[in-house]
């Protein structure tokens, strides 16, 4: 049973390597809004999350089946429901019947490597985020959500459904605009809900190794597309401003935050200076090329 599930892990995991890497590449245009490149980052992880999908013959997956992979038809409608299967170790499923013997014993061992690893990884990480929560316990109350705590050296927001923006002891009241208007774009985009998701994501999926350069990728463009919402609401004469409160702050290093300072300044910084509103015109069109990448990426071979 461990390894049929593992058989699917696998192929869930192969589907969203190439999925990921075609949102990593439009990740490379660097007009797109980072709210969208958000967006289309959370492909690859429903792709590592679900093993069947709608069957379409557009998808990019029927390009690939031509040469690859197989497709596992669920059912056979007039809307086909398959999992797309590039292992192709079987010689039928439900349940897994394997080629040969050999294959259903590296399957056996490996489900047995993979579990045990992801636990592991599951359990640290929950070790990790207790005592981060832990220490902050004794944060100051500021006003509303707002707490002021000396355990940390960067504004950050705490919390998945109850969040609280937490401050170093010492911040400059000058900045506090430019750093709540942040962190509340953090959470209206309820970040650090999806940062765990992802977390978990990449945890399940720990032997792929572009899972962890999606994770990375998608904390990232969560960082500038929360700097992308700050400056839609500022007059373009406070863009300087916005980065020199950018530069003052220290680089969080905490993963289940989502931080003031957790992205690579540097490219903040530059994305701040040249940024540039979009037109109601521009924003349509992006949309309808998001929707058309999600189709093809999150739609299975017929």
């Amino acid at each position: 049973m461990l390894s049929d599930i593992f058989y699917w892990v696998l192929n869930m995991s192969i589907s969203a390597a190439i999925a990921g890497c075609i949102v990593l590449l439009l990740a490379k245009i660097k007009r797109l809004p980072r709210g969208i490149i958000c967006a289309l980052m959370v492909i690859p992880f429903l792709r590592m999350w679900l093993p069947f999908g709608m069957g379409s013959e557009y998808s990019l997956m029927s390009l690939i089946s031509k040469v690859t992979t197989r497709t596992v038809f669920i059912y056979d409608g007039k809307i086909p429901v398959t999992m797309t299967n590039f292992t192709m170790a079987a010689n039928s499923y439900f349940p897994i019947v394997y080629k040969t013997n050999i294959l259903e014993s590296v399957f056996r061992i490996a489900a047995i490597v993979w579990i045990i690893i992801s636990a592991a990884l599951l359990i640290t990480m929950v070790i990790i985020y207790t005592v981060t929560k832990s220490e902050l316990k004794d944060a100051r109350l500021l006003r509303e959500n707002i707490y002021v705590s000396d355990k940390i050296t960067s504004p950050a927001v705490y919390g998945i459904f109850r969040e609280k923006i937490i401050l170093p002891r010492e911040y400059d009241a000058d900045e506090l605009k430019f750093i709540l208007m942040h962190e509340n774009a953090h959470i209206r985009r309820k970040d650090n809900l999806w940062r765990i998701l992802a977390i978990v994501t990449a945890c399940i999926h720990w032997f792929n190794p572009l899972t962890w350069l999606f994770l990375k990728s998608f904390l990232t463009n969560s960082e500038l597309a929360c700097d992308e919402a700050v400056l839609r609401k500022c007059p373009e004469n406070e863009k300087k401003n916005y980065a020199t409160t950018l530069l003052n702050c220290t680089e969080s290093k905490n993963l289940y935050v989502s931080a003031f300072g957790g992205a690579k300044l540097r490219v903040r910084i530059e994305r701040i200076v040249s940024y540039k509103k979009f037109s109601a015109l521009s924003i349509t069109a992006i949309a309808i090329l998001a929707a058309a990448v999600a189709y093809t990426l999150l739609t299975n071979a017929t």
